[in-house]
């Protein structure tokens, strides 16, 4: 008998053991938390990680990570959904997901690496029977706790690229800035568009999402934004960062840019289009985007800009996305002038 199979056998046992007691130490996502009429005070009482320091995910709450993100003054985001049991996602066409009651979005900011790697915020997107409501949980000094911030807070923060900023954690209303379409507070991150085949492949596998549609038109990767077309990048980039406010329905709709990536009509994205009430945030141009000349583009010199009632985004940005801002430049460089 081969004298190393007992040992081997042993092993097994061993870590079969070891997973099944991890299993038994993994709390439950506590649905009633999610789907109730109040507010936790404490991520921890959401069960959403056995870890939550480390941000490790308990059993039924599962990461994943968007094609293109929204830039968050350089931020990390963690990203995981929870699904209840018995419930699935249900794709409407080719793009969007319809998310069950019971679902919880959940995004951790973090700062730093390795040890000096801090969780900033935690915040929630919880779909309750009466619609979706989001919450912003601050993470203490220690590292151990997330506590309910209803009213936000301001704390400095240096990024990545160096810069010592009053980081914003907004508070229950500013969520609705960013969160509200038609009057409603809905999920802006995980659409179908803006995930990753494989994901939704293994969603699928798993009974989490009934389908996926063939020939979906998916957002390119951001990684990918010095080997891919600038026009590309540039629309998902504005699709991501700014067509939750700017489309039909939504908190800037007055504006009449729809950046929305399915959208076709180049003056409605903003080519040659004039602004309806941009005071001096316009800068003294007279377009959002002129052909050829991205500095006579208003949509570049706001987004190059800090300063209050010109920056834009309005919300989530302290600094400037210089990677944002070069692709965003070179597209409207390569656009053909007016003859």
């Amino acid at each position: 008998m081969n004298r190393g199979l007992p040992l081997l056998i042993a092993a097994l046992l061993t870590l079969a053991g070891a997973v099944a007691e991890a299993r038994r130490a993994a709390p439950e996502v506590n649905d009633e938390a999610i789907q109730g009429g109040g507010f936790p005070r404490t991520l921890e009482e959401y069960g959403f990680f056995v870890h939550a320091d480390q941000q490790i995910p308990t059993i039924g709450v599962t990461p994943y990570r968007l094609n293109t993100p929204l830039y968050s003054d350089g931020a990390e985001k963690l990203r995981f959904i929870y699904l209840p049991n018995g419930t699935q996602a249900t794709s409407m066409g080719p793009d969007l997901l319809d998310l069950p009651v019971g679902t919880a979005l959940i995004k951790t900011f973090a700062f730093g690496d390795g040890e000096d790697r801090r969780l900033i915020e935690t915040r929630v997107l919880l779909h309750r029977a009466d619609g979706w409501l989001a919450l912003p949980y601050r993470w203490n000094a220690e590292q151990t706790e997330a506590t309910l911030a209803l009213a936000g807070a301001r704390l400095p923060i240096t990024t990545p690229s160096g810069e010592e900023i009053s980081y914003r954690i907004p508070n229950k209303n500013q969520c609705k800035e960013c969160h509200g379409l038609n009057g409603e507070t809905v999920p802006i991150g995980p659409k179908g568009r803006n995930l990753s085949a494989e994901w939704l492949v293994d969603m699928v596998e798993r009974g989490k999402l009934d389908a996926m549609h063939d020939g979906m038109d998916m957002l390119p990767l951001w990684e990918s934004r010095d080997t891919m077309p600038a026009e590309q990048m540039a629309r998902a980039y504005l699709d991501v960062n700014c067509a939750h406010c700017h489309r039909p329905g939504a908190t800037a709709s007055n504006s009449g840019l729809d950046l929305r990536w399915e959208q076709r009509d180049p003056m409605a994205r903003g080519v040659f289009k004039r602004p309806v009430a941009a005071g001096r945030g316009a800068g003294g141009h007279e377009f959002s985007v002129v052909p050829g000349e991205p500095d006579n583009s208003i949509l570049l010199y706001r987004m190059e800009s800090t300063e209050p009632g010109v920056a834009m985004p309005e919300l989530g940005k302290g600094t400037v996305d210089e990677a944002g801002v070069d692709v965003v430049r070179r597209w409207i460089e390569e656009m053909k002038p007016a003859p």
